[in-house]
Parts: structure tokens; C-alpha cells; sequence
């Protein structure tokens, strides 16, 4: 079987990229399957002040496959979106599996996809991280209407997610399955989850101890990781961990990602120029509360008077080192305000380590309170101190981690993909 993997190819950042290439791999391991990469060269509108490709990382997420990449696609260049859509065609593939993560792509992916049916016979899959976006432009439905519509199937991660398509779509018929048959009735949608993701492992050679030492951190670490955004509630963590921290000597945390909005160089004439236009789109199409360029959560710290409890890495973590944090860390914090699943839940869940989050989105769906993590009400910060504290007291082991996720596996991920 041919199967294409659209989206962002492993040299770019995040956890969308880490998800297709995941998936990519994963479909390959079956020799009877021949995989195909396909990628954004540009990923978003010109005017968007950030930089997403990976330059810290030094190994390759590809060695050992047989996988082809290849970078085409330009968002900003629409010659290029037929170019993918004939590239892909030329491919003859079977499965043809598009990343959906932002309603800004709808655009470009809604011109390929129906270009593409009109050059190919593959079934068009739509693997949906969420369908009402986070940021609640006036433009999301519009956009996201115009990029998936015209799927064969949908892959979700949660009901909620489901929910949301029948919302967009009210006049379909939707046919849900979790085995991945394809209905005779209706549009499938594969209810799946968000597989534990493989490409970071632990390193047994890794002296935690000689780490936590080196970087003064205490005998209890929490953990929040990945890019600093307001929805996933790093002010929340911080403001519950102060409130730990008052109350015991013995407790640390690591804040380890890069702040989204702030990756290029803010003294080039380009970058200003990018954050000018980039604020009055923002300023036309998004809520005022739902702006987060001048979002500043690690200011707290300081505020606080937490700076020798913190250890705070404030960069992209290169895929090398992303071991170092989870080995050392005893349970992640997700204090989302609103969720779909999260690639750092289960980047956790590989390293077995315990959550404790929201009880927003899919959160309860996938922690069992008590058993493999703790749930906090969401922007409850007593109630999240609160949790933090019980876990201390009450820590809850790797093997109730492993049981609760054994099936959430890329093998069985895919395996519903290719059910016929």
C-alpha cells in the first residue's frame, strides 16, 4: 500500500511535526507499506513573526526507514499547492493522511485536497488535533469548513472532538468507529487517541541525581514542557507551584520550552515589521482575551522570589536532550485552560511518568484521578496547589502509568488507519 503523510516533515519544530513523522514510521514498519512524507517548505502566512524550523536538533527522527520527504508546499505561494496536489497524485498513493492543526491552513489545504480528487482515487483522511480552534478567530469555522470538507474519513483523538464536527457539520451523517472500519453509510470518523509518542526515549546511562545536583533542583520536580502558550496554563503552574513552595523547602520546578511568540530576533527591521502587521490581524480577527503576544507567564518567577526553586530553559529543547527533563522530573504539570490531546501528555506517558492536569478537554478521558495522575479543577489554583501537594504525599508509581496506556500505541494507531 502507498500512503502519504502530509504535514510538517521533521526538520521543522513541535509537536505536529513529531506527530507526522511518528506516524510516517509507524505505517513503515509494514513492509508491505511504502511511505511518503509530504511537506510544508512554509507553514504559515508571511506576516507571522516566528521561526519553526529546527535548527538545534542534531539527529535524524528518519534513520533506519525507508521514508521519503519531500518539502513543496508554500503557503504563501498558491503555484505550489497544485504542485503538491499533482506531486501527490503522481505518487499513485492509496491513503493520502493530512495533519489538521490550524484553521489558517485551510486555505492551501482546502485548494490541494480538491485538486486532488479531481487527479487521484486515494481516500482523503483527515487526522483532526481539534476542529473548533483555540484561539476563537471570527475566521476559524469559515476556514476550517473550507479545509476538511471534502475528506473521505476523519481521525480524532477525543469525543469532544466529535462533538465538534457534528457542530461544524450539522447536515452530514457521521458513522464513529474505534476499530477504523470504514462505513457503508455515512462519513467515518475513526475515534482514536493520541499515541504514546516513540521518538524520545529514556537514556539508561543518564545520571539523574548528578543532574538534579548540577542544577540545584530539589528532592520533589515538577515538570512543565514544550512551547510556552497562554492556553496551557504555565501561569497557572507557576502560581500553584509558588503556593507549594511557601508551605515546603523540598520541591522544585523545570520550565523547559521556547516562548512561542518570541523566536526571532526582535531587533531586525523584518521581525518588526512581521509583529506590526501581525498585531492588527490579530487585533481584527481575535478576541482581545485570546491574544497572547505580550503573554509573559516567567515574569512570575521572579515575582515570586522562586528563581532558586526554578530551573528555566528558555529555548527549544533539541530532540537529544528532551530525555534529561522527564528522567528528572517525578510527575508533568498540564494546567490547560481548554484542551485537545496533547503531544506532551503523551510524550509523558513514554517516559512513564504521572500527570497532573485540568480536568478540561480529553484530560479526563485519559487520567484515571488517582491511578495515573491527578486532576485539578481548571483555573482553580488552590485546587491545582492542592493536587501538587497530594501527589507529594501520595505519588503514584511508573507501572499504574505503563497500564493505563498499553493500548495507546502506534501500532494499534495504525492499524485502525489501514483497516479497509
Amino acid at each position: 500500500m502507498r500512503i502519504v503523510c502530509f504535514g510538517p516533515g521533521p526538520k521543522f519544530k513541535g509537536g505536529i511535526s513529531n506527530y507526522n513523522t511518528s506516524l510516517a514510521k509507524a505505517l513503515d514498519k509494514r513492509e508491505e507499506n511504502e511511505v511518503f512524507i509530504v511537506s510544508w517548505t512554509q507553514q504559515y502566512p508571511a506576516i507571522v513573526p516566528r521561526e519553526y524550523i529546527d535548527k538545534a536538533s542534531r539527529n535524524d527522527l528518519l534513520e533506519g526507514t525507508r521514508i521519503k520527504v519531500h518539502y513543496i508546499t508554500n503557503y504563501n505561494n498558491p503555484i505550489t499547492w497544485r504542485q503538491t496536489a499533482k506531486y501527490i497524485a503522481d505518487l499513485r498513493p492509496d491513503k493520502v493522511i493530512f495533519q489538521w492543526s490550524l484553521a489558517v491552513q485551510g486555505l492551501p489545504l482546502g485548494r490541494i485536497v480538491r485538486r486532488l480528487k479531481r487527479l487521484s482515487s486515494a481516500e482523503i483522511i483527515f487526522d483532526l488535533h481539534f476542529v473548533i480552534q483555540k484561539e476563537n478567530s471570527s475566521l476559524d469555522a469559515r476556514l476550517t469548513k473550507m479545509g476538511i470538507s471534502k475528506a473521505d474519513s476523519y481521525i480524532t483523538h477525543a469525543y469532544k472532538t466529535v462533538d465538534e464536527l457534528r457542530t461544524l457539520f450539522p447536515n452530514k451523517e457521521w458513522a464513529v468507529t474505534e476499530t477504523g472500519e470504514r462505513a457503508k453509510k455515512g462519513v467515518t470518523v475513526i475515534k482514536l487517541f493520541h499515541p504514546i509518542y516513540d521518538l524520545f526515549s529514556p537514556d539508561s546511562t543518564f545520571d539523574v541525581a548528578a543532574f538534579k545536583e548540577e542544577h540545584g533542583l530539589k528532592k520533589h520536580c515538577f515538570l512543565f514542557f514544550g512551547f510556552i502558550r497562554k492556553y496551557k496554563g504555565l501561569h497557572y503552574a507557576i502560581d500553584a507551584f509558588n503556593k507549594v513552595a511557601q508551605q515546603r523547602d523540598d520541591v522544585s520546578m523545570m520550565i523547559c520550552g521556547e516562548s512561542f511568540w518570541k523566536t526571532l530576533d526582535q531587533k531586525k527591521l523584518s521581525t518588526k515589521i512581521k509583529n506590526v502587521l501581525w498585531s492588527i490581524a490579530k487585533f481584527v480577527f481575535v478576541r482581545k482575551e485570546d491574544n497572547e503576544q505580550d503573554y509573559r507567564p516567567l515574569k512570575k518567577i521572579a515575582e515570586y522570589g522562586l528563581e532558586d526553586r526554578t530551573l528555566v530553559v528558555n529555548q527549544f529543547i533539541a530532540n537529544e536532550d528532551v530525555h534529561k527533563y522527564f528522567q528528572t522530573c517525578d510527575a508533568v504539570v498540564l494546567f490547560y485552560e481548554y484542551a485537545t490531546p496533547s503531544g506532551i501528555e503523551s510524550l509523558s506517558y513514554n517516559f512513564k511518568k504521572p500527570l497532573i492536569a485540568t480536568r478540561v478537554g480529553h484530560f479526563p478521558e485519559t487520567i484515571d484521578d488517582g491511578f495515573n495522575g491527578y486532576l485539578a479543577a481548571a483555573e482553580d489554583v488552590n485546587d491545582m496547589a492542592a493536587q501538587m501537594e497530594r501527589f507529594i504525599t501520595k505519588p503514584l508509581p511508573a507501572k499504574n502509568v505503563a497500564e493505563k496506556t498499553q493500548h495507546l500505541s502506534w501500532e494499534n494507531y495504525a492499524s485502525a488507519i489501514l483497516h479497509s
